[in-house]
């Protein structure tokens, strides 16, 4: 089951899944209450989460997290493809993210394109990738 959930419900999988040997302060966004943030359930249990940020006709999707032991089941693909749709029916068209670049083909799967902007962050290599809603 897929619901809004508020970012602080957020905070202890992104921690976990992204950045596990950082503070739980590093995985706070500062604008986080300026997001809508989904969380898949698997019968009660939180196991993926994503956070949207709408400007306009476009929005970003950022700490996009689906718990280790749960990954390869389908729950993140069911989440992007529900945060997709919500973010269509909020009036967004261009949609992008920063994924991390060993990540790239998951994204790539749900027709996402990687754009020329790289960068690194401790670290991680990510790259820019988006997507044009009005072409689904």
């Amino acid at each position: 089951m897929i619901r809004e959930i508020n970012a602080a419900d957020t905070w202890a999988l992104r921690q976990r899944v992204m950045w596990p040997d950082q503070p739980i302060d590093y995985i706070k966004l500062e604008d986080d209450e300026k997001g809508i943030h989904f969380g898949f359930f698997n019968q009660d249990q939180l196991v993926s989460v994503v956070s949207l940020f709408i400007d306009g006709n476009s929005a970003q999707f950022r700490k996009f997290a689906t718990d280790a032991k749960e990954q390869g089941k389908g729950y993140g693909g069911k989440l992007l493809l529900h945060m997709m749709e919500e973010a269509v029916n909020c009036g967004v068209n261009m949609l992008w993210c920063n994924a991390r670049l060993d990540k790239a083909p998951f994204y790539e799967k749900f027709g996402m394109i990687k754009t020329s902007r790289h960068f690194i962050k401790d670290g991680v290599a990510f790259v820019v990738m988006q997507k044009d809603l009005l072409s689904r």
